[in-house]
């Protein structure tokens, strides 16, 4: 899953991105709006993170300008006012959620993966393929009934597999999902975390590699 978090606060900026990487996700970072827009012109967020109150071009403007992108990703609106009336303006400019600040981070993380699910009507919350069962929300995964011990990477990996079973996913699709911008397109990160995730996930091996194209989860041996 792809986040991108809007602040200009250099230091919540951080301490936000930082704590969502180690929760697994893939993490960009804007200081304002100007920049939030141009990065939405070159990747498709899950779920963008935005501090409403930003200077230059308000959140308000932002968030209107991401509603009219031919793809336009959910809007979790941050604000340091809690009342009701910033809350309903929010939600009526086209924000999906509202979080007062300050906030806790498992707070957070937990609102991003439930508006994440919206998008896909019906999409249940754990998903099924075969004997695995991976629970994004709370990020456990078991095959066969047996607890998998993932590292983020082999577990955003494992999931956007699971979200497309059977089809093939490219290496730069997993790249652009499970890492973020500041990853090398020539790294062998991707390879390395399969080889790990294959090892976690035993015999017989469910991910199958096509050569020069990526990789897939195979249903059949799931």
């Amino acid at each position: 899953m792809r986040i991108l978090v809007v602040e200009d606060d250099d230091m919540l900026l951080d301490a936000i991105a930082r704590g969502l990487r180690q929760a697994g996700l893939a993490v960009d970072e804007a200081g304002d709006g100007d920049e939030a827009l141009e990065m939405m012109d070159l990747y498709p967020y899950d779920v963008v993170v935005l501090d409403r109150q930003l200077p230059g071009r308000h959140g308000d403007d932002v968030c209107r300008a991401m509603q009219a992108l031919e793809q336009s990703p959910r809007v979790l609106m941050l604000t340091a006012s809690g009342t009701i009336r910033d809350r309903v303006e929010g939600l009526a400019i086209g924000a999906d959620d509202y979080l007062p600040k300050p906030f806790a981070m498992d707070e957070l993380i937990a609102r991003i993966h439930v508006l994440a699910r919206r998008p896909a009507a019906g999409v249940p919350a754990v998903i099924c393929v075969g004997t695995l069962a991976i629970d994004p929300l709370r990020r456990t995964v078991t095959r066969g009934g047996r607890d998998l011990s993932l590292t983020p990477k082999e577990f955003g990996v494992l999931t956007e597999l699971a979200r497309h079973p059977g089809a093939v996913v490219s290496a730069e699709k997993l790249l652009d999902r499970v890492w973020d911008l500041h990853a090398d397109p020539f790294t062998n990160a991707i390879r390395i975390t399969v080889m790990t995730l294959r090892r976690k996930l035993g015999e017989p091996d469910p991910v199958e590699t096509v050569i020069g194209v990526g990789y897939r989860l195979n249903p059949e041996v799931s």
